[in-house]
């Protein structure tokens, strides 16, 4: 590979990673709160906002904030390229052990979602990080899984797979999680790769067809079945009209069978453009940092860093644009190692 086209996979990287921070950081003051809520509290959201004092878990944070979504990909990332060739799991759980006690040092532990806080409270009280989370069935998993995408070429679907499903033991080990985790992961995988967000999309359900088999088995509604619906119930819609049935029909909750379905059906209403996805995502209502955080990551993946808003970029708040690059830089390094070239650049 070129070192021209290693910047453009790299630049792809970074737009994962800064797409998902741009997305956390729009949602995060509409997070929890319902559309009318939104619409009383902020108007139309399309720049970043501080949270209403009375927020129920925001309150007090700056405008452009990132939180926990963009947080955990960050050390996730950093985890990864730390513990490889094999995935350590202890690694990680340190790691977020540790992150854990800084966050609520903070003043910030209301942000962090159900799963991951009761795999933590979990392992604190002695449980076996793998035990720990096989209740975790929420959206956790697929809010930081980017770097995975970023890591694992898409050549080797299994693998890629694999990878996800190692990431996801110690708080989401379950069948939900890890084939919601998978689907993003994919799409990110993909777009690094050079594909467009439709083919980048496409490849998403198969990818959670097969994280599926893993974790232990949990009832609710199948992610690949879901996602594929979800794209194809917007496409072609008119904004609004879409924007309704992502909100009435689809779901904007925690639980993986909404959050994630609704984020590629954002993707799709946004075709492909990572801020405008972030601004659909931060006004639906529910959680809105997440599904801004995972619709405006994969865009980022397809679309680039360069195509990104500087502007927006420089008000993001906790968040060190040259340690991204740096961590941009060297799961792409990683990526190559692996022989995961491009695939449509």
């Amino acid at each position: 590979m070129t070192e021209r086209n290693r910047e453009v996979v790299v630049d792809r990287a970074m737009g994962a990673l800064l797409g998902g921070a741009l997305g956390d950081a729009l949602g995060m003051p509409t997070q929890l709160l319902s559309p009318i809520e939104i619409r009383s509290a902020y108007g139309f959201v399309d720049r970043f906002v501080a949270p209403v004092p009375d927020h129920p878990v925001s309150r007090g944070l700056p405008a452009g904030a990132i939180t926990d979504d963009t947080e955990q990909t960050l050390l996730l990332g950093r985890i990864l390229l730390e513990s490889r060739p094999a995935f350590d799991h202890r690694r990680w759980v340190n790691a977020l052990l540790d992150w854990e006690r800084d966050v609520k040092a903070r003043g910030s532990y209301d942000l962090l979602g159900p799963s991951t806080k009761r795999a933590i409270d979990a392992i604190n009280d002695g449980i076996e990080p793998e035990e720990a989370g096989r209740s975790g069935d929420t959206n956790g998993a697929a809010m930081r899984i980017a770097p995975v995408g970023i890591l694992m070429p898409p050549g080797s679907l299994d693998a890629l797979v694999a990878k996800v499903d190692e990431t996801c033991r110690a708080t989401h080990n379950t069948s939900i999680a890890i084939a919601a985790a998978a689907a993003v992961a994919a799409a990110v995988s993909w777009g690094v790769s050079g594909a467009s967000w439709r083919e980048a999309s496409g490849h998403a359900a198969e990818a959670a067809r097969r994280g599926a088999a893993l974790g232990r088995w949990t009832t609710g509604g199948n992610i690949a079945a879901r996602i594929d619906w979800a794209r194809a119930l917007v496409r072609g819609k008119p904004y609004d009209e879409a924007i309704a049935l992502i909100v009435d029909l689809v779901g904007t909750g925690v639980i993986s069978q909404e959050s994630i379905p609704a984020a590629f059906a954002v993707l799709e209403v946004a075709r492909g453009d990572p801020w405008q996805a972030a601004v659909i995502a931060a006004n639906l209502g529910g959680d809105t940092d997440t599904i801004g955080a995972i619709a405006a990551g994969m865009a980022g993946a397809c679309a680039g860093f360069s195509t990104l808003p500087g502007d927006r970029i420089a008000e993001l708040k906790g968040l060190d644009l040259d340690e991204v690059r740096r961590l941009a830089g060297d799961l792409v390094s990683a990526r190559l190692a692996q022989g995961g070239g491009k695939a449509a650049v």
